[in-house]
């Protein structure tokens, strides 16, 4: 599965005219940890969406494993911001954890044992079993975040893009969903995270992309977290934010 890449060329978006992505192209890699860093307004979550096929491109191309990818994908799949999912829908965690089946069953497959045993695997690589009856409104930010995680991978997707996943979160809870990144990583997933905690990005993320509108720069973090980079892509007082530990 590491020889899988996402491949983004010369991607441009735009919003009533007004461009929010410029020309962007860089590649990853399924096996890697990827954080998507700028500052806010820099088109990160605008970048998400696009490769899920929730926003056109004006221009450009996104390929995965060789073929061009145009719209929603059973390969790729998106958690939203904890803050712009609807929490009182009236779903259980299992039933979140179904709808991730819903892209590979298009509109005439019937829901069946092999989707069934798909959302058993998720719930289990979750540790949501004793969950897995609850509505989603009673779930912690923690085991909320695991439900998506949960939901993607029923989905069988091999590349997971997760937006802001660890805001709100207590540090118990951030510690679990980073054991989950590394073990999800390590089973060949491809995890793009859009991310703001500067100084935790090296414990984190093996590699980096920095976004400003247009790429700043793209590829390992030894090698692409550096402070000329971090200040082309935010103003001056951030890295000495990150030298200090203070979170931006």
């Amino acid at each position: 599965m590491s020889t899988h890449a996402l491949q983004i060329r010369d991607l441009t978006v735009s919003y009533t005219r007004i461009p929010a992505l410029h020309h962007i192209e860089f590649e990853v890699r399924c096996g890697q940890c990827v954080a998507l860093l700028g500052p806010n307004g820099a088109g990160k979550t605008t970048l998400l969406k696009t490769l899920a096929g929730l926003v056109a491109r004006e221009a450009g191309t996104i390929h995965f494993h060789g073929r061009e990818v145009r719209g929603a994908t059973p390969d790729i799949a998106y958690l939203p911001q904890r803050g712009q999912i609807d929490w009182d829908f009236p779903t259980t965690v299992r039933g979140l954890v179904e709808m991730g089946r819903y892209l590979r069953l298009g509109w005439w497959r019937k829901y069946g044992p092999t989707d069934a045993a798909a959302v058993d695997g998720a719930i289990h690589s979750m540790n949501l079993e004793a969950l897995q009856d609850r509505q989603i409104s009673a779930l912690s930010g923690g085991q909320q975040q695991r439900a998506f995680l949960a939901r993607a991978l029923a989905q069988e997707a091999h590349v997971l893009l997760l937006d802001e996943p660890f805001t709100g979160l207590d540090k118990p809870n951030q510690d679990t969903l980073k054991l989950t990144l590394r073990q999800l990583r390590e089973q060949g997933k491809l995890l793009l995270v859009s991310h703001h905690d500067l100084p935790s990005v090296r414990e984190i993320f093996d590699q980096v992309v920095l976004l400003n509108g247009e790429l700043i720069a793209a590829g390992p973090t030894k090698e692409t977290f550096t402070e000329p980079n971090i200040h082309r892509a935010y103003d001056t007082r951030i890295f000495s934010a990150v030298d200090h530990g203070v979170a931006v």
